[in-house]
């Protein structure tokens, strides 16, 4: 088993992967920007290394100054998280060229699968059905505009490395085709340092739908089911849930049955996530594979009672996965609801700040993941997630109505938060029958008035 492993990451993924550690008598290694020196990953680690001033730029991003820290602190592994250096193939061969475990899959599938482009083709190959798109990146804005007018619009563009929703914009038509090509290149290489990207044809309202992998380092392949993540506000998840109300059981089998394919055709080993869209009629279509940790595995942990995070460790470690597909069972329903310091009323509007009071809900089915406390001072340098709020049921009915309880218990004075935007979606008809898709939010905002979710007011308290 790994002794000691550097967490290369912030926030609520770090402190998950502490505790994970902890469990399995792992010693830990935090390094924190001079932003996060009160954040409680920071805190609750073994030891703590500063890498740098705030911006992720000079820190989160500087990867000479992680494997500074993890030589200092002599640790056996690295865990990337999600975001950041997660699906840097250059980094994570450093990694190896320091002797240091790299808790993911090789350089080598971080580059055929973490590059969108490449991964279309290794889906190809292992037979999987893909979006009609370009060959591979297109830098040229002429050549895409051309490729686009091929696949025919409406097109959407997206980052080779990206992730997240970076990188990514709708064209309609030819005439806002450049304006977005380009400001996709251009965000692109501000997030991920690689402005290259891609065109896929658009598939109109579509279900979002992803595959949770775990493989060992000994040729097993497994899915851990489905995460249907389609209520998204510019291509950024806001909620996600397991199982997928909209999928029948032999479409979940033969997605899971592809998802398993490409992972196995690329060699994969760790956690991985296969992401699908699924069209009204129930084809299903290749888009990209996380190599690395998702925000929302959390939903799969609470529906099979795996621990993902556990797993990854041990699988670095050379376990062998200890179950096979046939014991992977759905036990309940879990919903998860993004809880991010934005204002809903002010088209979400960031807003960092401090924490004043911060009362997390609890009792029978909920589950927070969060660093934050009160007091905290929420810096404005990074993603605005500052809390996954899961609840679960054996059925999705009292999954939903524990989430609408345990929002309405959330309290976290001094910023604005998207805890009552989630509440109000839990209430939604077109929510609660499960008919939503991946323009939901853009329907829900229209016929919604901004007074249904508008923050609390404090009471006693």
């Amino acid at each position: 088993m790994i002794q000691k492993v550097l967490i290369a990451n912030r926030g609520e993924i770090a402190l998950r992967i502490v505790r994970a550690c902890r469990e399995l008598g792992i010693k830990t290694t935090a390094v924190y920007s001079t932003a996060d020196e009160q954040s409680l990953h920071v805190q609750l680690a073994d030891e703590a290394i500063c890498i740098g001033p705030q911006a992720s730029i000079d820190s989160y991003l500087k990867a000479d100054r992680i494997i500074s820290a993890a030589e200092i602190a002599d640790v056996d592994a690295i865990h990337p998280g999600y975001g950041f250096l997660s699906e840097n193939a250059a980094f994570a061969e450093k990694c190896a060229s320091c002797k240091i475990k790299f808790i993911g899959p090789s350089p080598a599938v971080i580059r055929s699968m973490g590059d969108k482009a490449m991964g279309r083709e290794t889906a190809m190959k292992a037979k999987a059905p893909i979006i009609p798109g370009s060959d591979g990146p297109i830098d040229n804005e002429r050549e895409a505009l051309e490729t686009a007018k091929k696949i025919g619009f409406p097109v959407i563009i997206k980052a080779v490395a990206g992730g997240g929703g970076k990188g990514m914009r709708l064209a309609h038509n030819a005439v806002a085709f450049g304006r977005e090509f380009n400001a996709a290149r251009t965000e692109a290489e501000k997030a991920f340092g690689n402005g290259s990207v891609y065109i896929e044809k658009y598939i109109q309202e579509p279900r979002h739908i992803e595959f949770q992998i775990l493989a060992d380092q000994h040729g097993k392949v497994l899915h851990l089911g489905e995460r249907d993540c389609s209520i998204q506000r510019r291509h950024q998840k806001l909620i996600e849930e397991a199982p997928s109300p909209f999928l029948t059981a032999d479409l979940r089998n033969r997605m899971g049955k592809a998802a398993i394919r490409i992972a196995e055709s690329c060699g994969y080993e760790n956690a991985g996530t296969i992401e699908f869209l699924v069209d009204k009629d129930g084809n299903f279509f290749f888009i990209e594979m996380n190599t690395r940790i998702q925000v929302e595995h959390g939903v799969t942990e609470e529906v099979t009672g795996i621990d993902i995070v556990k797993w990854q460790l041990r699988i670095a470690s050379g376990d062998r996965l200890d179950f096979n597909q046939k014991d992977v069972k759905i036990l309940r329903h879990a919903i998860e609801c993004r809880i991010n310091a934005e204002d809903p009323t002010r088209n979400f509007c960031p807003c960092p700040g401090e924490i004043g009071l911060y009362y997390p809900p609890g009792g029978h089915g909920v589950r927070v993941d969060s660093h934050c406390y009160g007091g905290y001072r929420i810096p404005p340098y990074y993603d605005s997630m500052i809390a996954k709020l899961i609840t679960f049921g054996h059925t999705r009915e009292i999954a939903m109505d524990r989430m609408n309880r345990a929002l309405g218990e959330y309290l976290i004075r001094g910023i604005h938060t998207t805890a009552p935007f989630c509440r109000a979606i839990m209430s939604d008809p077109v929510f609660r029958s499960g008919q939503a898709t991946t323009k939901f939010i853009e329907d829900f905002l229209v016929r919604t008035s901004k007074d249904s979710f508008q923050h609390d007011k404090p009471k006693h308290l």
